[in-house]
């Protein structure tokens, strides 16, 4: 039985190995040198297609007969920098005068106005305006206010001969003092209108008042939100704030004892979230939890400021939204510890340099701290001391005004959530006062801004460059200058105007800069105010918005490769000059990594925080031919229908005079040219360098149509589209088929943003041909949407005095079917093909079901597939096997890419703070004491502002769930990530190998298409090895940091210029005026018996 046994097994070995040995004999090889012909064959048609129905030879060869008539110039950076900057302080310079004047206006008619307590004044209120009763007639306030469709402010319909006011829904619009501030603010019509006849370009203009109004014109008609609620306010906007205050630190300090919970609670947290919202880029700030031990909301932050970044900001808000009650209130310990942080900033030159202050919020203060303000502040006082009594009780009132009082603060009684808006603003007002006694006007300029308050913003979203969305504003505060108030200190309001940073940027033209190219502006904190790479929105689903710290990404997030931040360091410092470092810059949606190295040039902008940045790259982008022709010529060439220019680009300014505003760019240069416009300003290089292009290009129109005229060997089939684009921003296009049976619908029309000439970046063809060597074709897939198509394009080069530079790039669009066409008809072998010296699969053909055929482009993205569904896709996606061979060859090359803008899931899981049942009865007793709670919250609420305006509580809910939103479970968060990109490398011509894959090996033959940036990989289909080799994916992934590099990062401090003018104190200050108790009385009987209630309940509770 045993050798029976060893007997079989031995047979068992045997036909396994003869199994083995039998696989191995049938292992299909794949002829390299089939491969080689294929790709061969494939170059030639290529090249001839590409050719032919681009007509770039014909384009070379025009370029050649005018190069003893050009002129090649090397850009010079520190030149163009200066240039540029100068337009750019003329410019700015412009609206800081036209604020001024609006601020001296206003001080003026306050001069001379004396308050009127009886005033009656109508006025038009911008959400009541043009708003007629059920009987026809205006409602009050809302007469008629005639509104027109304007193109200079973004096709809203304004009023440009009159300003209109715009009132919060929680402020009383009949207050005499809001009737009297209006009735002053009357003047300013004038000079709005007057202001933007000196300077057309101004946008919009504006009065915020300390009251609570804001004048904006032109008038335009205010839209509430969903529920009726007129929610913004002038004095929380970070150009308010920022004019009315010097850079400031702020502890805030909010007590967590036992006695704060419930309502108290949510009202400590509602004012710290706007006190955080009052704060910018140019304060600091830390906020403490007490109780009986000190404890910082965030742990990192234990014993420093921090920047008041949105980014901070935001995070201190997720982390005050989990603060808890727990234990007994202690503030001596809190208020050293505040102390300490601010005294350590001041002695250490950290913070803002300017002023301090301790908010504390807490619902009452037992204990004797006089002892520590005569340790930490008295007799100077440098810190002031904001206090804010939180809820109903007033047995502590005058400990807490006390505070306030002795260290020249302002108490505030704070007892719901409607108080907290107007308690909080107060504490500005007072911190302004030196700069007001002083009559400093300083003008300030905002950090850049998304204006989400304007109608029209999503559809500027769709519309424009992401980074060209945001403005910045520049504003000045206004003060009273009558004699006996000099001394209170009082601030009537801020002035201010907003500039679109499109516009500023269009001053460094893009045709200056080159294909690669571009400029910058950042702020003294080295924030980008606007740069071609800053992404501020996000899609959230289908919705876009904008990113939570879309204005506080530094340059060195942008510019990544400064890693030991020379550039940044040198340009928030204001310096001037210039540095060039190597760059792994990335196109197509940061698909494609291009080795480019940059040359910067900066320097400062004059009376601004802002320091201006451009980038020549080294080559093209140095280097720029000047042509010349005469009027009559290029206009002839121009009028040409097969010919645009850039209509984002500024040939012409037609947004001066009105009447220009009509004209396209193309149009204006035309009507300039021919005289009929002669007022016209426009770029006289530039038109020069267009009317060149346009003699030079003309050729391509007539030859174009001629093939499409030729009926023996016209246009075949799928080619459809043919184009050419200049440096000048000119570019010519024949649609060789027409719009029903053309694929690529959307190629090349206004919807396509990245195939055009943009204010933000040369077309993708453009900048991919122009790293591309000149004459031979750059092939890359396109899948929009699902529509499929290939373009091809290069550069046209231009030589002179031994020097030669990129005139322009011309390429054409071809659909899938006919590339597949040519494809599968090339790579197959006839069935009588002699195959007695080749050694392998003869005959060959990608159509077997035995061969997987693809065309990889440079960066490893697939242009054909036998499925349709890999085209667009990278290879390593669809084989994994091959192309990590591939990688391991040296034949592609991985490039590490980073993107610290990118958006990622997180998660966030809150613990369920609701509270157990202690007692059957405490359900009962729970809706007993909220019953007398919000009765006593009624009574306290009801007065007679109450009476004539009822929307007092409406305002309460709405800010209050502004501030408290209920945070998605998988809420996209700002995050760093880094993702892959391939480059092929061309010196490797062609590879094969046999991939082990368990029980099969897998062939594959990759071959080089001469002069193309394509190979053609043929792999063997029946061997599947996705289980030893998963696909290669692209995805990014998100740089996890451990929690204390976590904590450095965000503490850090980078190097920033500190504003230039600080206002923190003045002798002639009144520190008296700080604050006092609630004017509002409460019956007594009412208050003692709803506290004994409280009390027991709570003995029960």
């Amino acid at each position: 039985m045993q050798g029976r046994t060893s007997g079989a097994g031995l047979g068992l070995w045997i036909l396994g190995f003869c199994w083995l040995w039998i696989m191995a004999e049938a292992q299909m090889k794949i002829p390299p040198e089939t491969v080689q012909q294929w790709a061969s064959v494939m170059s030639v048609q290529l090249r001839e297609i590409t050719t032919k129905y681009s007509g770039s030879q014909l384009l070379q060869k025009k370029l050649k007969d005018v190069e003893s008539i050009v002129k090649i110039v090397e850009l010079d950076g520190r030149e163009l920098v200066k240039d540029f900057s100068d337009r750019i302080e003329r410019m700015l310079g412009s609206k800081m005068k036209s604020v001024k004047r609006l601020a001296e206006s206003a001080e003026d008619a306050d001069l001379y106005h004396e308050f009127n307590a009886t005033l009656r004044f109508d006025y038009y209120n911008s959400m009541l305006i043009n708003t007629a009763d059920d009987d026809g007639n205006y409602v009050e306030l809302g007469g008629e206010f005639p509104l027109e469709e304007n193109e200079h402010f973004n096709n809203l319909l304004v009023n440009m001969q009159q300003s209109d006011i715009q009132i919060p829904t929680n402020v009383y619009n009949k207050d005499p003092n809001i009737l009297n501030a209006i009735y002053n603010s009357e003047a300013l019509n004038d000079i709005f209108i007057n202001n933007f006849q000196k300077d057309p370009t101004l946008t919009w203009q504006y009065f915020g008042s300390s009251t609570g109004f804001f004048r904006i014109y032109p008038g335009i008609k205010w839209t509430p939100d969903a529920n009726g609620v007129a929610a913004f306010d002038c004095r929380n906007r970070n150009w308010y704030i920022q004019a009315a205050t010097s850079p400031k630190d702020i502890i805030i300090m909010v007590d967590i004892s036992g006695s704060m919970k419930g309502l108290k609670m949510t009202i400590a947290k509602h004012t710290i979230n706007t006190i955080l919202d009052t704060l910018g880029e140019n304060d600091f700030v830390n906020v403490i939890a007490y109780t009986d031990y000190v404890r910082y909301v965030e742990p990192c932050f234990r014993g420093t400021l921090v920047q008041a970044d949105l980014d901070n900001r935001e995070h201190f808000k997720i982390l005050v939204d989990e603060l808890h009650v727990k234990g007994e209130a202690k503030i001596k310990k809190a208020m050293k510890e505040s102390f300490k942080i601010l005294n350590e900033a001041r002695a250490n030159g950290q913070g803002s340099m300017c002023n301090q202050a301790i908010m504390l919020i807490t619902d009452g203060a037992m204990e004797d701290f006089e002892s520590v303000f005569q340790e930490f502040n008295w007799p100077e006082r440098r810190v002031r001391v904001f206090t804010y009594l939180i809820g109903r009780e007033m047995t502590f009132a005058q400990n807490t005004k006390w505070i306030a009082c002795n260290n020249k603060g302002y108490y505030t009684h704070i007892s719901t959530l409607a108080d907290v808006q107007e308690n909080v603003m107060e504490y500005l007002h007072v911190l302004s006062r030196p700069m007001v006694i002083n009559h400093d006007h300083d003008i300030i300029w905002t950090e850049a801004y998304m204006d989400t308050v304007l109608p029209n913003t999503k559809e500027l979203f769709a519309t424009k460059a992401q980074s060209l969305l945001l403005m910045t504003s520049v504003a000045m505060p206004v003060f009273s200058k009558k004699k006996e108030t000099l001394s209170h200190g009082i601030l009537l309001g801020v002035v201010g105007s907003d500039i679109p940073l499109m516009e500023v940027m269009k001053l460094a033209p893009r045709y200056m800069l080159g294909a690669h190219g571009y400029a910058f502006l950042i702020t003294n904190n080295g924030y980008i105010l606007a740069h071609p790479d800053l992404r501020p929105l996000y899609k959230d689903g289908k919705k876009v918005k904008p990113k939570p710290n879309y204005n506080s990404v530094d340059l060195s997030e942008v510019e990544w490769e400064d890693t030991e931040e020379t550039l940044r360091t040198a340009m928030v410092k204001g310096e001037t000059g210039s540095y060039s470092m190597p760059f792994r810059a990335s196109v197509d949606k940061g698909k494609r990594p291009l080795y480019l190295t940059n040359d910067y040039y900066y320097t400062n902008i004059d009376e601004t925080p802002f320091s201006f940045g451009m980038v020549l790259t080294k080559g093209h982008g140095q280097l720029m031919f000047m042509g010349n022709v005469s009027v009559e010529e290029g206009l002839h060439d121009l009028i040409s229908p097969d010919l645009t220019i850039a209509s984002e680009w500024t040939y012409c300014e037609t947004d001066i005079d009105p009447h220009h505003r009509k004209y396209t760019q193309l149009q204006a240069v035309i009507r300039y040219l021919l005289g009929k416009e002669p007022d016209l300003e426009c770029d006289e290089v530039l038109l020069q360098q267009t009317l060149f292009d346009a003699v030079v290009t003309a050729p391509m129109e007539a030859y174009w149509n001629a093939l499409m005229l030729n009926e023996i060997d016209g246009v075949e089939s799928g080619v459809e589209t043919a184009f050419l684009g200049t440096r000048a921003g000119l570019m010519r296009i024949i649609r060789y088929a027409g719009v029903e049976t053309r694929v690529a619908k959307k190629f090349l029309t206004s919807a396509d943003k990245d195939n055009l000439f943009t204010v933000d970046h040369f077309p993708l063809w453009y900048r991919l041909a122009a790293e591309n060597i000149p004459g031979r074709f750059y092939y890359y897939p396109v899948n929009d949407k699902g529509v499929k198509y290939v373009i091809a394009t290069t550069a046209a080069t231009l030589s002179s005095q031994g020097k030669t530079t990129m005139a322009g790039a011309i390429g054409v669009q071809m659909s899938l079917d006919f590339l597949e066409k040519r494809f599968w008809d090339i790579a197959k072998q006839p069935n009588n093909t002699d195959c007695t010296t080749i050694e392998g699969v003869c005959p060959l053909s990608c159509e077997s079901i035995d061969l997987n055929c693809f065309l990889v482009d440079n960066n490893g993205f697939i242009l054909l597939s036998k499925d349709r569904a890999d085209v667009g896709r990278f290879f390593g996606e669809v084989d994994g096997s091959v192309m990590a061979s591939l990688i391991k060859m040296g034949m592609y090359k991985k490039i590490s890419l980073f993107d610290y803008q990118a958006m990622c899931k997180n998660s966030h899981h809150h613990a369920n703070s609701a509270r157990p049942l202690l007692s059957p009865f405490y359900g009962i007793l729970a809706l007993l004491r909220w019953f007398f709670s919000n009765a006593l919250m009624f009574l306290l609420d009801f007065n007679l502002c109450g009476l004539w305006h009822s929307d007092y509580f409406v305002d309460a809910k709405a800010g209050y769930h502004t501030s408290h939103k209920q945070k998605k479970v998988d809420a996209l968060q700002p995050c760093d990530t880094a993702y892959p990109g391939f480059m092929y490398d061309y010196s490797i011509r062609e590879t094969n190998s046999l991939i082990k894959c368990g029980r099969c090996q897998k062939m594959f033959v990759v071959q080089q298409v001469p002069d193309s940036n394509l190979v053609m990989v043929v792999t063997q289909a029946d061997c599947d090895c996705s289980r030893q080799y998963g696909p290669i994916l692209l995805e990014p992934k998100e740089i996890k940091y451990n929690a204390t590099v976590k904590c450095n990062r965000m503490k850090s401090q980078k190097v920033r210029r500190r504003p230039e003018s600080c206002h923190a104190y003045h002798p002639k200050e009144d520190a008296k005026e700080c604050g006092g108790a609630s004017d509002i009385a409460v019956s007594l009987s009412l208050l003692s018996a709803s506290l004994a209630f409280s009390l027991v309940l709570r003995c029960w509770t």
